[in-house]
Parts: C-alpha cells; sequence; structure tokens
C-alpha cells in the first residue's frame, strides 16, 4: 500500500458491505485497498464473485474502471467490499466526519452551487467559530477555496451570501444512495431495496 502513487483514483467511493450483504458504509479507495490487504474485506465484482488482494490484484481493468498505478502493478478500483468478520447493522448514529459531510452536502459548495472533487472542498463555519459557532452538524458545510476566502471569518450575512439549504443532521438512509442517484451500477444490488431484498432475503428449505 505504502508503493501505491498518490492519484484522483484513491478518492473513488467505495460501499462497504457488512458479512450479510447490507451497505453499512462508504468509504475512500485508499480505505478500501487498506481492508483488502489486511485480509479485513473481500472485493466484489460484477459477477457477485469475491476476491482477496491478491486475486484482484490479477485482474484486469475495463476503460471505465477507476485505476491505481503502482511501479509493479495496475489494479483497478473495487466498486464494492465485504467485512469479512462484521455482522452487524448499519449504523443508526451517522459519525460526524468529513467524509459525512462531503456526501450530505453531495460535494457541492454550499454558496456557490458548484460541484467539486473532494481535494477542492474544504469545510466552513456557517457562524465562525471566532463568533461562538459550533463544531456541529448543524453548523458546518462544504465550501469550495474561493467562496471561503470570499466569506472569511463572517456569517453568510455579514458577507452578503446565502446558504443552498439549512445543514443537518443526516441519517443513515440520507447518505446511503437513492436509486436514481446511485454512482455506480455494482451498488444497485445493494441500496435498491427492491434488488438488495433479492439478494438478502434468507433461502428456505
Amino acid at each position: 500500500m505504502s508503493m501505491m502513487m498518490m492519484s484522483p483514483a484513491l478518492d473513488a467511493r467505495v460501499l462497504v458491505l457488512n458479512r450479510g450483504f447490507q451497505p453499512v458504509a462508504v468509504t475512500r479507495a485508499a480505505r478500501a485497498f487498506g481492508l483488502l490487504c489486511s485480509g479485513a474485506a473481500r472485493a466484489l465484482d460484477r459477477e457477485f464473485r469475491s476476491f482477496d488482494f491478491s486475486s484482484w490484484a490479477e485482474l484486469g481493468a475495463d476503460l471505465d474502471d477507476d485505476v491505481i498505478h503502482t511501479p509493479r502493478m495496475i489494479l483497478k478500483v473495487p466498486r464494492v467490499v465485504v467485512l469479512q468478520a462484521y455482522d452487524r447493522l448499519p449504523r443508526t448514529h451517522v459519525r460526524f466526519s468529513r467524509q459525512n459531510i462531503y456526501l450530505r452536502d453531495n460535494f457541492t459548495c454550499q454558496y456557490c452551487g458548484k460541484l467539486f472533487s473532494r481535494s477542492q472542498l474544504n469545510l466552513d463555519h456557517v457562524i465562525p467559530r471566532s463568533q461562538g459557532g459550533r463544531t456541529s452538524w448543524e453548523n458546518v458545510v462544504c465550501s469550495c477555496v474561493r467562496c471561503n476566502l470570499n466569506k472569511g471569518g463572517r456569517t453568510p450575512e455579514q458577507a452578503g451570501i446565502k446558504l443552498l439549504k439549512e445543514p443537518k443532521r443526516p441519517s443513515w438512509s440520507s447518505l446511503s444512495p437513492s436509486l436514481g442517484k446511485v454512482p455506480y451500477k455494482e451498488w444497485l444490488p445493494f441500496v435498491d431495496p427492491v434488488t438488495a431484498s433479492y439478494w438478502n432475503a434468507e433461502l428456505e428449505d
């Protein structure tokens, strides 16, 4: 893993399933490869076959795959990984984290409304900390560098700008991709309620 070259593909989103093939998180490709290398997870391909890191590294990449180049190989980024020793259901409490704020705000600057890559976004305190603003779901939003600099240590009202929407604490369901917004077709069997119920249903004797 330490030999992987810096690549935008390391920020690609990967769906994480528990041992029962239920979605429990969305993580970055860099973290997903860490799980694969440690044996904590296996990658799924489009045919729902599972692979450990070595066997996954032997697969070829298609034109629409994100890939990571290392000095010794080209690795395609898995769209879905399955945890090997985790069978809990998704958390009802969403962790307050940078990645989850990006997901809540759909990687969109909450001032200018433009979509950006993860590396082009900052987090902004709507009410600045210098004015008593808290670091919380209700006071932190995605902001592009330009809007962040223009706003400075002021509130939106003081800076003469408006928020796209009021920031709120999200639920897990609001962070989970919904039908029509799924970024990769490989996620569909697990995040679309109809197809997910088929793949996760317990078989009867």
